[in-house]
């Protein structure tokens, strides 16, 4: 293959006022926000818990299979277990401050400690 010439650059530049415009960007959505934007609880539970203490995540903006794909990647991540329970992360252990963390990483900015 030879290297190109400095002449054919040359002449891409001259090609560059009778191209067509591209498309314009569309603007982003409201709906397509962070699922951080809003104000996320970590609370600390035991009871109806046969005396095992778990980790809840509660205020994310995600539902159905966007939940259970973030708790998954928030499982891995943490190194423990966990499952989703309606619109919360339940987390098996005492995991409050890695998930404060992890969710800072994340990119939330309100992240409130519970009990």
């Amino acid at each position: 293959m030879e290297p190109a010439s400095p002449g054919a650059f040359a002449a891409l530049a001259a090609l560059r006022g009778t191209l067509p415009a591209g498309p314009e960007p569309q603007a982003v959505a409201a709906s397509a926000q962070s699922p951080f934007a809003g104000r996320i609880v970590v609370t600390r539970e035991r009871k109806g818990r046969g005396g095992k203490i778990v980790t809840r995540v509660c205020g994310i903006d995600l539902d159905g299979d966007a939940l259970e794909a973030l708790a998954r990647e928030m499982r891995q991540a943490l190194g423990t277990g966990g499952a989703v329970e309606g619109d919360a992360i339940v987390l098996h252990g005492e995991q409050s401050a890695r998930v404060t963390g992890w969710l800072a990483a994340r990119g939330a900015t309100r992240v409130v400690k519970g009990n």
